[in-house]
């Protein structure tokens, strides 16, 4: 994050990992090493003391939005005199390929989960909103999977505008890393969470608008928080290499892996290949449409060499 002019210009409040780490209060640790080896993705290491100094303040700030956006709601429905449905609160975690949007997901689904009133909290991802590799081969996108384009953008914008009105079970689609595409006809269901937490690369893009100025929604139009993961370039580009040369010697060897062909290369091929994938593709997207949302994000959480988030930034109120 550039730290130049920022006092002056910058929406976002900074604080240092230890004066971040003051604001958890009495909030209590719910996790245990056991549970954070479950929820860590590969190649991106957390610890106790991540979850002490971050997550936790960040869980209980989280807990006071929730309670406060609920009651918004409550005077919204008493207004209009209805009494039916629920409002869920939908939390975005968008950053780069690499840089740790699943294990920062799966942590707070954890925690929220673990409320004293125990809400009930969902997890989606957004690549179950990618076209099918068919559809992309024949559209000429297979080379910018990822990149905005490559989306099923309304359907996505439905699924969002369902579980924000409360509709139950509402389907989704599933992506599997394995085989590298849609599953045809899986789905998961989201049944009216108090919490949904949307992960993905570009969930805070906002499209261009139309020229003939009608309503056109935004992702992040249905989002009441959101969360950016940021890291220099070159740390996300060592952690995107070294998670293909894990997954070359562990999920590629399987025989239903798209990538299978990959799993007896030696490693300075497989390191020249992942490197041309990011340099190609990954790092394109990055600067093009996912590192200029940033800004949009109500927490931005910076990370070190080592994963270590070292700076935490909220959005002034």
């Amino acid at each position: 994050m550039d730290q130049a002019g920022q006092t002056a210009v910058s929406p976002h409040r900074v604080f240092t990992r230890a004066e971040w780490a003051r604001l958890r209060a009495d909030t209590p640790l719910t996790l245990t090493e056991a549970d954070l080896e479950r929820l860590h993705s590969i190649n991106d290491p957390i610890s106790i003391d991540d979850v002490v100094e971050i997550y936790l303040p960040l869980s209980r700030l989280l807990s006071l939005y929730v309670r406060a956006t609920q009651g918004l709601y409550e005077a919204t429905r008493a207004f209009l005199g209805t009494t039916d449905g629920k409002t869920p609160y939908i939390i975005g975690i968008a950053g780069s390929v690499a840089v740790g949007k699943s294990t920062t997901a799966r942590v707070l689904k954890a925690l929220l989960g673990r409320w004293p009133n125990i809400p009930k909290v969902e997890l989606v991802t957004t690549d179950g909103f990618l076209f099918p590799n068919a559809k992309l081969e024949q559209l000429g996108l297979m080379q910018r999977k990822g990149f905005p384009e490559s989306y099923d953008l309304p359907a996505l914008i439905s699924f969002l505008s369902a579980v924000k009105a409360g509709q139950p079970r509402v389907a989704a689609p599933v992506y599997s890393h394995l085989v590298y595409d849609v599953i045809p006809g899986a789905t998961v269901e989201i049944d009216r969470p108090d919490i949904l937490i949307v992960e993905g690369l570009n969930v805070l893009q906002p499209p261009r608008l139309p020229a003939h100025g009608r309503a056109m929604p935004f992702v992040s139009d249905f989002f009441d928080f959101s969360i950016y993961i940021d890291a220099d370039e070159a740390h996300i580009r060592r952690w995107y290499v070294d998670r293909f040369l894990r997954l070359k010697d562990t999920a590629f060897r399987d025989p239903h892996s798209y990538f299978h062909r990959l799993a007896n290369i030696d490693d300075t091929e497989a390191e020249r290949i992942a490197d041309e994938l990011w340099t190609g593709i990954n790092l394109v997207n990055l600067k093009e449409n996912i590192l200029p949302t940033r800004p949009r994000a109500a927490l931005i959480l910076r990370k070190d060499a080592a994963h270590r988030i070292e700076e935490v930034a909220l959005r002034r109120l």
